[in-house]
């Protein structure tokens, strides 16, 4: 492996194995069924709060599914002194997960990040979400140490960088983005089995930032795209939502939620799940405005949970559709 052009701080050069300590190969014998990886790793729970947790996304889901089951053939395969490439060239898990707002994909890259440390591809398992404002600078000689203080945070996990394409903006000569973008390629390339770094955005837009960035293109190893959920998910994903804040639809309000989201999918600008949260905290809004009005009342817990039709149809979007 080339010595690092960038010495990141905090970083270790761990070897390109899953990275088990000397502690956990002492404790349990070296696999030799898929079954004996999971049950040593307990991946599979993960991957379990994956399905249960997230509504719809079944290719998304199924793509996690893959690389799992890829990783732990891997671990397979290196006990048994099967390198899948050169002495010290672990596997490239770097990723891109595209699609539009607001469906789901800092929350999946959080799983992953999960399943990678539990077999043993990353140290710690933690998640470091950034944007192009917390790598680079505004003015010479800043962006070097932003962007090191960064991958600093996330050695040993995943770094998830949003909106990446937002780093290269080749119509301004002044901007800094590229030398983050060179920082980022050096790490990814010789340091990557101590950092999982996934790229993500809206697909168009990645898979331009990708053409005008061939280096960058070719050390990610696994592109996901995630679809924009259907209404009927959505609507599911609305549900938990409330249950999550203990709320509930009251009779009716479901329904003219469906109505809601109906006529809000026609218009511009919608995030998916993002809308979905958005639309109940202002219904929540409108129920405790409904529920003050009222200050002599003696509120029930079910008076406090439920939201109304009302509290729903009240919104722009029924007064637009009106319009």
């Amino acid at each position: 492996m080339a010595a690092p052009l960038y010495n990141i701080p905090g970083s270790t050069q761990a070897p390109a194995t899953p990275a088990a300590t000397a502690a956990d190969a002492s404790a349990a014998p070296q696999a030799r069924t898929v079954n004996e990886v999971l049950a040593q790793s307990q991946v599979e729970s993960v991957m379990d709060e994956l399905e249960r947790d997230l509504v719809g996304l079944a290719p998304v889901k199924q793509r996690i599914r893959d690389i799992a089951a890829l990783l732990v053939v891997d671990k397979l395969r290196l006990n048994l002194g099967l390198a899948a490439g050169p002495a010290g060239s672990g596997p490239s898990l770097h990723m891109s997960f595209t699609g539009n707002p607001g469906t789901g994909k800092t929350t999946v890259a959080m799983r992953m990040a999960q399943i990678l440390h539990r077999l043993g591809y990353v140290r710690k398992g933690h998640l470091v979400a950034v944007t192009r404002d917390d790598l680079v600078g505004q003015y010479i000689g800043h962006t070097a140490p932003k962007t090191k203080e960064v991958l600093k945070k996330a050695m040993g996990g995943v770094l998830f960088i949003d909106e990446a394409y937002y780093l290269y903006r080749p119509e301004n000569e002044r901007d800094y983005g590229q030398e983050a973008i060179e920082i980022l390629l050096q790490v990814m390339e010789n340091q990557r089995d101590d950092l999982v770094v996934i790229l993500a955005g809206y697909k168009d837009r990645m898979d331009t930032f990708f053409k005008s960035n061939p280096g960058m293109s070719s050390r990610i190893a696994h592109h996901i795209d995630f679809p924009d959920y259907a209404q009927g998910e959505l609507l599911e994903i609305g549900e938990r939502m409330l249950a999550g804040m203990n709320y509930h639809f009251g009779p009716g309000a479901r329904e003219t939620f469906a109505e809601y989201l109906g006529l809000r999918l026609q218009q511009p600008h919608f995030a998916n799940a993002r809308s979905v949260r958005n639309a109940l905290d202002r219904a929540r809004l409108r129920q405790a405005s409904r529920l003050f009005a009222d200050r002599d009342r003696v509120l029930s817990a079910e008076d406090l949970t439920t939201l109304r039709p009302e509290d729903i149809r009240a919104s722009r979007v029924f007064q637009a559709a009106a319009a």
